[in-house]
């Protein structure tokens, strides 16, 4: 197994150290794990997508305005 470093504000490793008991290095492990899974899925979801980020930020920009319409009411 190879090694990585992981950088953490200082006021989260205060945290960390409130709960020695866990191995942070394994939850670590899995929440990267999990992360790849996640962007695999997701890059076979979209692998056949013409949707570009312009498009994708001009739809965000009408579902803010939407909502702010309503949120107004």
């Amino acid at each position: 197994m190879v090694s990585i470093t992981l950088s953490v504000p200082e006021n989260l490793r205060k945290e960390m150290t409130l709960f020695p008991e866990i191995n942070w290095s394994a939850i670590a492990r899995e929440a990267i794990k999990k992360r790849i899974i996640m962007m695999k899925k997701f890059k076979e979801f979209t692998k056949d997508s013409t949707f570009t980020e312009k498009d994708a930020l001009e739809l965000g920009k009408k579902v803010s305005a939407t909502a702010m319409k309503r949120h107004r009411k």
